[in-house]
């Protein structure tokens, strides 16, 4: 049996929720194809941080969506609310820098920005044992509680009517002149007038097996990121800090995630003793408070790593209604609101209200 859609996404991670609601939204017909439950990976394991870890070191390609979703997230998490009736959980509880050695460059990337920032309040300080080295405080960095955002926006999208086939493989693409014309799986097949492909990690993976004849090859490399949360009661930590490579992030609940670790280490999402006395450690070393407190959880997920973090967005070059939305390392939250619209605006041939170039697939 061949059923119809107007567009099959493959991959259910923050990408590709994202990008089906936009193009539902526009009217589209979408379907959702996962191999596993939607949104159980990377999207789901990751810390919520909106904001890229010191992006002034970063390419201006990755803040250039980082500032677009971030004017997007309130309004995102009110619609979803509303419609579901499950709170994603966007928190604007400011963010704790407290090593900036190149402190003239994160000012200037501020003011760029339009992101506010000022010397920390001695309150931010409190219970926090570190080095600092002009520290900063941005006050209106938020954070989004990953699991719960990817609830409530799968929800939103079912009630849009868009179509979820999970734990499903793809087995076949058929492509006839450089077109796309029959996606199967192993539950059954789809004739498709557009296929976009958000797979993360597994892109470069998935484009060999299944579109070899595509001629593209994208450095997309799964990092293995390992997490632990402390089971603390509220108020323990009000706000989000940033120490070195690691932070603390507080949940509304009194919950606090410390991350994250970076292992190239290929598909192994186990996690590691290790990482979780390194991790711990950590934690407990910035704030000596939580020794009181158990870990509850210890997970890791699997980033889609590219050379220089930007993403790739886009048409592919010759397949003409192939899209590709992937490789966001460790931002794909915080830079998946402006990601989906840019694809949606190049497929829908709509004028992008970001600039394409620096994403292209290439």
């Amino acid at each position: 049996m061949i059923l119809h859609t107007d567009i099959l996404i493959i991959g259910g991670g923050i990408s590709g929720l994202l990008v089906a609601r936009e193009l539902r939204l526009a009217g589209r017909d979408v379907t959702i194809i996962d191999k596993s439950q939607a949104g159980r990976e990377s999207s789901w394991a990751g810390g919520g941080i909106l904001l890229p870890i010191y992006p002034w070191r970063q390419p201006s390609a990755i803040s250039d969506l980082v500032i677009h979703s971030l004017k997007k997230y309130p309004a995102l998490n009110r619609e979803l609310l509303e419609a579901t009736g499950i709170d994603p959980e966007w928190s604007p509880c400011g963010m704790l820098i407290c090593k900036n050695p190149d402190f003239d460059d994160v000012i200037a990337w501020c003011r760029q920005r339009g992101i506010g920032y000022q010397e920390p309040p001695a309150e931010r300080l409190e219970g926090l044992q570190t080095e600092l080295q002009r520290p900063l405080w941005l006050p209106e960095i938020a954070h989004i509680r990953n699991p719960r955002l990817l609830k409530s926006l799968k929800a939103y999208l079912r009630q849009l009517g868009v179509g979820f086939i999970e734990n499903t493989e793809i087995s076949h693409i058929e492509i006839k002149n450089q077109h796309i014309v029959r996606v199967d799986t192993s539950r059954q097949s789809f004739s498709i007038r557009q296929l976009i492909i958000c797979t993360g990690a597994w892109t470069a993976d998935f484009l060999q097996d299944h579109l070899p004849e595509a001629t593209l090859s994208l450095p997309i490399q799964p990092v293995k990121g390992q997490m632990l949360l402390f089971d603390a009661q509220p108020d323990t930590l009000p706000h989000m800090v940033l120490d070195g490579d690691e932070y603390l992030i507080p949940r509304r609940d009194g919950k606090i995630l410390a991350g994250s670790t970076v292992e190239p280490v290929g598909f192994d999402k186990a996690t590691t003793a290790e990482a979780r006395e390194k991790l711990y450690a950590f934690a407990t070393g910035l704030l000596p408070s939580l020794k009181q407190y158990p870990v509850c959880e210890h997970w890791a997920g699997l980033r889609p790593g590219t050379p220089d973090g930007i993403p790739f967005i886009g048409r592919h070059p010759t397949i003409a209604n192939l899209g590709i939305n992937a490789g966001h390392f460790r931002n794909g939250l915080v830079m998946g609101p402006a990601s989906a619209e840019l694809l949606a605006d190049l497929i829908l041939e709509r004028p992008p209200a970001i600039a394409p170039v620096p994403y292209a697939l290439r």
